[in-house]
Formats: C-alpha cells, structure tokens, sequence
C-alpha cells in the first residue's frame, strides 16, 4: 500500500489532547521535522511519551503544546543544561509532568503491547516518585506477599519515529540504536515514520532481515532528509550545536515561533550538509 504523505498531511492527523510517543533518545534521532511541524500547526494539550526527551518536548513546551510529559529523563545532556521551556512550564503548572524512570516509561508501554491494564515493575518499591505519579501504586504480591509497584499502561494514540531508510509501504530500518522505538511501535495505536531516505522494495526486501517495524504497522510514511536535526542522525548528520544553543537562549513565545519558521529554510539546510559523518 502506498502510505507517503506530506510532513503537513502526516501532522494533520494528529488531534489536540492525543497521546504522542516521540522515538529516538535525548539529542539522537528524534523526529524533529514533525515536531516543528505539530507546533506551526499548534496542537494543543497533547500528552508527549519518551522515556529520555531533550528539544523535542522542550520545543513543543516552549509553543504551548503540551498538557503532559510523561518522562524518565528531559535533558540537553551536560554540555547544553536543563531544558528551560520544558522546567518553566512545569513550574508554572501550564504542564503536568508524570515523573517516571526510564524503565518504568518502559514497563507502561510493554502493557500497550500486551493490551494489559498495568505491568510489575521489579526494584522500585520506595521514593518519591511512588508518592507524586499517579500512575505507580503499590500492592501485595498474592503469590509471596511482598510489596511489588505496578505502573499502569500508556496506550499511545500515535508513536512518531524518525528512521534512516524505509520503503514506500512502511517497511523501516534503523541504523544503530534503536532506543525504544520497536517498542513505541508496537504499544501505539497508529505509527508514523519519518525517514532520511525511501528506497525500493526490492532492496528492503534484500535487507529483510533489518526490518526494525514492518509495513503493517506504519500508517504513514514521510520523507524527510535532516528530519532528526538539529538532533543527530546515526550515519547521517551530528547534533547542530549552534541551533540548540540559539533556542535554548531564546525567552520570547514570537521568537520561538520565528526560529521554527527559519529552521527548514535552506540556509540552516546548508550548514546541516556541512556536518555530516
């Protein structure tokens, strides 16, 4: 089935107050074209899922996007700081954030992809996160009696997933890691693959056995070369660390909103050429 769509016809079937997943991990393969273009379309209150996020969710706090993170980790890494729209927003209460651990973000999705209600998480049986996310509860072992934390699942409307090559009916590959994006693929409703390059059948047939998610899955497929930056791409591109360093300086919604304009303009197209692998 042909499944490519344009970035804007993609975005468009996303509704406010939907339950996003985001692949990649922190500054690495994440799905940045679409992410721009959730926010020129200006989505609101949508619920962002990522077990590690970065300028991903802080872009989409930064435009008033978002009503809810659920996150083990939102981050620029040590050489960039802390994501001041994301904290800002959380601060003021415009976002709720559900607090998690990594693996517990982990567990929540697994029980998408078992169509189960909730899922045991081993080890964590203590701390504040048990008393500030609603989403951990915990209850008494019936078959030893021990205190066992259960996470309830997250069922994703869409997950979002920014991929090296992919074919036009949705069969994908990723180089390198792959983070948590197989399984976002697996626990969301709907996929949409954002790809550096669509390539024949023929050859994803010859690679079948690099098929990370299978064209049945994916919905939607988009083609978009730099569709991870100014985060990298594995084999691709490096992080683009003067954009990153401009946005995370930025104070102003209007600026913001100009910098998301001005990205996918040809001159930052140039520089982005510049810093391949």
């Amino acid at each position: 089935m042909y499944k490519l769509q344009s970035l804007k016809e993609a975005a468009g079937t996303i509704s406010n107050q939907s339950t996003v997943a985001l692949g990649g991990n922190v500054l690495h393969r994440a799905p940045m074209a679409f992410v721009r273009e959730l926010a020129r379309q200006e989505k609101k209150e949508l619920r962002l899922v990522k077990t590690a996020g970065a300028h991903d969710i802080d872009l989409l706090c930064a435009v008033g996007a978002v009503g809810t993170v659920d996150a083990g980790f939102v981050s620029y890494e040590t050489v960039y700081g802390l994501p001041p729209h994301y904290r800002k927003a959380v601060q003021t209460g415009e976002v709720k954030a559900n607090e998690h651990a990594c693996y517990t973000v982990i567990s929540a999705l697994r029980g998408a992809s078992a169509n189960v209600p909730f899922m045991p998480v081993s080890g964590l049986k203590y701390g504040d996160l048990l008393e500030h996310n609603d989403y951990f509860v915990v209850v008494e072992d019936p078959f030893t009696g021990e205190p066992v934390t259960l996470v309830r699942t997250i069922f994703p409307d869409v997950a979002v997933i920014h991929v090296q090559e992919c074919d036009e009916e949705g069969n994908a590959i990723i180089d390198g890691p792959k983070f948590e994006d197989v399984l976002m693929s697996r626990a969301a409703d709907r996929v949409i693959i954002t790809t550096e390059q669509v390539v024949s059948p023929f050859r994803i047939k010859q690679n079948k056995e690099k098929i990370d998610i299978p064209a049945f899955l994916v919905d939607a497929v988009v083609h978009v070369p730099g569709g991870a930056a100014p985060a990298s791409c594995y084999k691709k591109y490096d992080v683009d660390e003067k954009a990153l360093r401009e946005f995370i300086g930025l104070k102003e919604k209007q600026e913001i909103i100009e910098f998301v304009r001005k990205y996918d303009k040809k001159d930052y197209q140039h520089e982005r050429r510049n810093r391949t692998w």
